[in-house]
């Protein structure tokens, strides 16, 4: 069962909430235009397209050259799959997106990160095209030292602490945000539990993004059935593009 067909003049967010209303899983792609040269990327939006992939979500804690320009130019240029600004820093914002997660990092204590930065982003947001997701942005530890958790000099959620990151998640939706984004980092050693997941579930009305440590169809299924409304993966698929198919069809079929 796929997610519900969108709509060109639909906003992204509507989509989302259409979807979830309808307890429709959609399945988002993390590329870091780092990690990729231009071929590479095209062989991952063929792969993509064929697996009915809902979104792309783009970007990396660094970038280190030109390449989001170049990653958001091939994306555009060869599919018509949504693409969305994932941003390691205020920097990364760039019209040829169709949309961007503005984080705000929520499971943090660093002011920068919970409004300092967003303070310089926003005029830059008000004169751009880009469709803003306010998205409160949760780190949950997964047993090792992560690059975001380094960058943002915050400490995660502890994995066992449900109610921690439940409050949380409430504290968030109340405070306006729209979306709500848990997170184990890249490469997380281990995936967030399925308990947290649904505490933080039960505890929301916004749609809830999952990401980290998530590697097999089988794990993107149990995290549906958990509660959760977007699942994103990246580094597994870095790994291995075989699994674009694998996890797009799982999550589709929950």
């Amino acid at each position: 069962m796929f997610a519900l067909k969108k709509l060109n003049k639909m906003s992204l967010y509507n989509n989302i909430i259409l979807n979830k209303k309808a307890n429709k899983k959609l399945f988002a792609l993390l590329i870091d235009p780092d990690k990729q040269d231009k071929n590479q990327l095209i062989t991952i939006i063929e792969k993509s397209k064929k697996a009915n992939t809902d979104y792309f979500f783009v970007g990396g804690s660094l970038l280190t050259n030109d390449s989001l320009d170049i990653c958001l130019e091939t994306l555009k240029a060869n599919s018509d799959i949504p693409v969305i600004l994932f941003p390691g820093n205020a920097m990364q914002v760039n019209n040829k997106a169709d949309g961007i997660l503005f984080l705000s990092l929520i499971s943090g204590r660093n002011a920068e990160m919970l409004i300092g930065k967003q303070v310089i982003t926003a005029p830059i947001l008000k004169q751009s095209s880009l469709e803003v997701l306010p998205t409160g942005y949760m780190l949950i530890d997964s047993g090792n030292p992560t690059t975001v958790s380094y960058m943002s000099n915050t400490t995660p959620i502890p994995a066992e602490k449900d109610a921690v990151a439940a409050c949380t998640a409430m504290a968030g939706e109340m405070l306006g945000l729209k979306l709500i984004f848990m997170d184990g980092g890249s490469g997380a050693q281990n995936p967030i539990s399925e308990e947290m997941i649904a505490s933080v579930n039960k505890s929301i009305d916004v749609p809830l993004i999952l990401g980290g440590g998530i590697s097999s169809g089988e794990k993107a299924i149990a995290n549906c059935k958990s509660g959760a409304d977007i699942i994103v993966v990246g580094n597994a698929i870095e790994k291995d593009e075989n699994l674009i198919s694998e996890i797009a069809d799982a999550i589709h079929n929950c």
